[in-house]
């Protein structure tokens, strides 16, 4: 039990806050379906209700040291939605969402009193998120294909049984140490995880929101997919110069966003040093981005796009290859070339893929093999790189309206990474 009142006070009055956050969503959804017609099985004074008596009773059962206090009142709580729901699937054809949430509600309400507030507050502000995003959720089960439904099943198969198996050590003489099995099925992970965002992004939002949307949530899928998409349409899109340049340098820009979160995610303290050169050039894109968006708005248009499902694992295993053959050419050119050797390897890496050299830089400098100026300047320049085979991509398969639209940002963004290489 909480050593004081306060703090008992504290933990019950959160459990009622996560319970009335939960019940107005139910209440405002229900009477916005119903309008204002009939009763609500649990809404904005039950649900609080049920948080407090799962409090309660987690109180109870702590003093009695005994489980039965806790398990009685689910057990009842649960009698009394069957029966509720019993009674309205007579009147009306209704679903199991609000009594299951009812029962998250209770259980809310116990970790509540346990202390766990955070899981609390994270559990109840999800299903709270869960809850009103019934549109979305149902049309994006709509547009799943068996495609989707494998993908997912193997991302989840990657991420839940593959990584926890994985050895987390190095084997053999340097520069081979630094290849650990876990770290790099971890970085397929996050690469992997970071592509299907943006595709169920994509998803959810829909690809007809307009080429600029298109080029931001495709550019967390694949940039240089983008770029191609947009540069082979061009040639069948008469009229759309513009909007397209700003789909490609939009997706563009979101590499350079990639890597921030990349860098944060997996070291830390080399953002100190990464953040203000890539930040600078992100501004530089977005400028012209501004420009272009100012001179030719955005339009929309009727030509469907077909985004594939970013993640096959024949692919993500690649990367992983990548990714490790990076890490032990750059681990070896550090160790035999210095800093020249690093950046030659990031020009060549950077070309391939952004990601695998951002991560590799990242663990790198982590483990002390690369300094902190070293990696985000290879970081820099293999993003450049990257940009401008990307830009060679718009050359030999877009239109000429395109490469005009295009190139002057390219520019910008080559000279930008040139200046902030000057300033690291």
């Amino acid at each position: 039990m909480p050593s004081d009142t306060l703090t008992l006070f504290y933990r019950f009055g959160v459990a009622l806050v996560l319970g009335l956050f939960m019940g107005l969503q139910r209440e405002y959804a229900y009477r916005d379906r119903a309008d204002g017609d009939g009763e609500l099985i649990a809404g904005a004074r039950t649900f609080p209700i049920i948080a407090l008596l799962g409090a309660a009773s987690a109180l109870s059962a702590t003093e009695l040291e005994s489980a039965w206090p806790f398990a009685v009142t689910v057990i009842a709580i649960g009698i009394l939605l069957a029966v509720g729901h019993f009674l309205q699937a007579r009147a009306r054809d209704t679903g199991l969402t609000t009594e299951m949430a009812a029962l998250v509600a209770f259980f809310t309400g116990g970790l509540c009193y346990w202390g766990d507030l955070r899981l609390a507050a994270a559990l109840g502000v999800g299903t709270a998120v869960l809850l009103s995003l019934k549109v979305q959720t149902h049309a994006l089960a709509r547009t799943l294909n068996q495609e989707d439904v494998i993908a997912t099943l193997k991302f989840a198969v990657i991420t839940v049984i593959v990584l926890p198996l994985l050895p987390q050590q190095g084997y053999g003489p340097s520069p081979f140490d630094v290849l650990v099995p876990y770290n790099v099925w971890l970085m397929v992970v996050l690469i992997s995880g970071i592509s299907f965002l943006g595709y169920v992004l994509i998803k959810v939002v829909g690809p007809r929101r307009g080429v600029g949307l298109t080029g931001i949530l495709g550019g967390l899928a694949s940039s240089t997919a983008v770029t191609l998409s947009v540069a082979e349409r061009s040639r069948d899109s008469a009229g759309l110069d513009r909007p397209f340049a700003l789909a490609v340098l939009l997706a563009w820009a979101i590499m350079f966003v990639r890597v921030i979160v990349e860098v944060a995610v997996i070291n830390p303290p080399l953002l100190l040093t990464v953040w203000a050169p890539i930040l600078g050039v992100f501004v530089v894109i977005l400028a012209y981005c501004g420009y272009l968006y100012g001179v030719q708005p955005v339009e929309k248009h009727d030509e469907p796009q077909t985004v594939k499902n970013p993640f096959r694992l024949g692919p993500a295993v690649t990367f992983g290859v990548l990714y490790a053959v990076i890490l032990v050419v750059s681990n070896g050119a550090q160790t035999y070339f210095g800093d020249a050797g690093v950046y030659l390897s990031s020009v060549v890496a950077g070309l391939a893929d952004v990601d695998a050299i951002t991560l590799s830089m990242a663990r790198l400098h982590e483990s002390g093999d690369v300094g902190a100026v070293p990696a985000t300047r290879a970081i820099v320049i293999a993003a450049a790189a990257n940009t401008v085979l990307k830009g060679g991509i718009v050359a030999l398969t877009g239109t000429s309206g395109l490469r005009r639209a295009v190139v002057p940002g390219l520019l910008l963004i080559v000279g930008a990474s040139g200046v902030a290489l000057l300033f690291i």
